[in-house]
C-alpha cells in the first residue's frame, strides 16, 4: 500500500471515529435532556405537593386557632341577632356569603383575622356591619382614593356615616374629623367608619396622636387593612408606606386587626403576620374558582384607527350599554380611546392622574350610577373598584 493510500485510509478512519463520537455525544445529550425533563417534572410535582401540604397545615392551624371554624360559624354569639337585623334592614342582604359570618364573629370577638376572598366576594361587609353595631370608630386603611370613593358612595346611600381623611378632603371637614378623633364633638358624632390612606398615616405624625387619643378614650373600635397584601415585599403590589402599619399592634395592643385581600400566597401571608405582629390570627381563605370569568384574546391591528374601530365594534356588539373598563398605557391613549368611543355614541369617560381629584370623583360617581357606561383609564383606576355589574375589562395597550 502506498504512503498516500495509507494516509487517506487513516483519515477515513479518523473521520468515522469522529462521526461515531459525535453521534454518541448527541445521544448522551438527548439522554441528559430526558433526565433533566424528568427531574423538572419531579420537582414541579414536589413543589405542588409542598404547597398542598402547607395549605392543609395552615387550614388545620386556622381551625385550631379560636376553637376552629365551627366555633366561628355559630349563631349564638351576643351580637348575632343584631347583625342579622342590620344585614336585612340596612344592607338589604338576605343571607351571608361563605366566610362572612365567621369573619364578623372573629372581629367582634376582638381577635385578629386575615380574610382572603376573591373580588366581589363581600369582604367589605365583614367590617361595615360590625362597624354599624359597635361603639366607637372603625379605622380603615385603604390604598386608593377611587376605592375609598366607591365604599363611601355605597355607605352614604345606606345612611351610614363614613368619611375619609386625605389630600382631597375639604379643610373644614378635615378639622371636624380631627376634632372627633381628639374627643371634641365626639358626643354628637355619628361617625362609624373613617378611611385613611397608608401615606396619610406614615407621613402625618398628628394622625397617630389623634388615634392614640381615640384609643385612650375607648372609641377605637378596630383596624381594617384593605389590600393587606401590600404590606409584604413578597406581594405583587408592595407599598413601603404599608410597612408603617406594623406600629399599630404595639401602640394599640387591644385593637383587633382585620386584613382583607383577594390575593396572597402562603409566603405573603407569613410575611403579613410577622410585619403586623399578628402571628396567631385566624385565617380564612375562600375558594377562588370564578365560573363567570373568562379571558379572550384579540389580534391587534398595526393600524391605530383599525384597533379603535375593532374596540368600538366589540363594545357595541357584545356589551352595549353595559358597564366596563378600558385600560390604556398612557394618559394620551386614554383621551384618544375615550374620544373615539364618544364619537360612536358610547357613554365613556376618562380617568387618569392628570385630572383633578374633583374631576376623577365626578366621573367615578357617574360610572357608579351608570350615567357613564365605560371608563377609559390608566392603572390609576383599579385596585378594589367595587361595582357589581361590571361586564367587561379590556386592555387596549398590551
Amino acid at each position: 500500500m502506498s504512503t498516500n493510500t495509507a494516509g487517506k485510509f487513516e483519515q477515513m478512519n479518523s473521520h468515522t471515529t469522529n462521526n461515531d463520537e459525535l453521534i454518541a455525544i448527541e445521544l448522551e445529550i438527548v439522554e441528559i435532556d430526558d433526565q433533566i425533563n424528568r427531574l423538572r417534572h419531579q420537582r414541579s410535582c414536589l413543589i405542588k405537593r409542598k404547597q398542598q401540604l402547607k395549605v392543609t397545615i395552615e387550614q388545620y392551624q386556622s381551625r385550631t386557632t379560636g376553637n376552629g371554624n365551627e366555633h366561628w360559624q355559630r349563631t349564638d354569639f351576643p351580637w348575632n341577632s343584631k347583625i342579622d337585623e342590620m344585614r336585612t334592614e340596612i344592607f338589604k342582604i338576605d343571607s351571608f356569603r361563605p366566610w362572612q359570618l365567621e369573619t364578623i364573629n372573629v372581629t367582634l370577638s376582638s381577635h385578629d383575622c386575615i380574610l382572603i376572598m376573591p373580588t366581589g366576594g363581600g369582604k367589605s361587609l365583614c367590617y361595615q356591619l360590625p362597624a354599624v353595631i359597635s361603639e366607637g370608630i372603625t379605622i380603615v386603611v385603604s390604598p386608593l382614593l377611587s376605592l375609598v370613593e366607591d365604599q363611601m358612595y355605597a355607605l352614604r346611600k345606606l345612611n351610614i356615616d363614613a368619611r375619609s381623611l386625605n389630600t382631597s378632603t375639604p379643610r373644614n371637614e378635615q378639622t371636624e374629623i380631627l376634632q372627633i378623633l381628639d374627643g371634641r364633638n365626639s358626643s354628637v358624632s355619628t361617625l362609624k367608619i373613617l378611611y385613611l390612606t397608608p401615606e396619610k398615616i406614615s407621613k402625618n405624625k398628628s394622625i397617630m396622636a389623634k388615634l392614640q387619643k381615640l384609643y385612650e378614650t375607648n372609641r377605637f373600635s378596630r383596624l381594617i387593612i384593605d389590600e393587606v397584601h401590600c404590606v409584604s415585599q413578597f406581594g405583587h403590589d408592595f407599598r413601603p408606606d404599608y410597612k408603617y402599619l406594623s406600629i399599630f399592634k404595639r401602640q394599640f395592643p387591644k385593637i383587633p386587626i382585620l386584613g382583607l385581600t383577594a390575593t396572597a400566597t402562603l409566603k405573603v401571608i407569613d410575611d403579613i403576620r410577622n410585619i403586623l405582629k399578628i402571628p396567631h390570627c385566624v385565617l380564612f381563605r375562600a375558594p377562588f374558582n370564578r365560573k363567570n370569568l373568562f379571558y379572550e384574546v384579540y389580534h391587534k391591528s398595526s393600524v391605530g384607527k383599525n384597533t379603535l374601530k375593532d374596540l368600538v365594534n366589540c363594545i357595541q356588539n357584545q356589551f352595549d350599554k353595559q358597564s366596563g373598563i378600558v385600560y390604556c398605557l398612557s394618559q394620551k391613549d386614554v383621551e384618544d380611546v375615550c374620544f373615539e368611543l364618544q364619537q360612536n355614541n358610547i357613554k365613556a369617560g376618562c380617568y387618569h392622574a392628570g385630572l383633578s381629584a374633583t374631576a376623577r370623583t365626578q366621573i367615578h360617581e357617574k360610572w357608579l350610577e351608570s350615567k357613564v357606561h365605560v371608563i377609559c383609564a390608566t392603572i390609576a383606576f383599579g385596585m378594589g373598584i367595587d361595582k357589581p355589574d361590571v361586564r367587561f375589562v379590556i386592555h387596549h395597550s398590551i
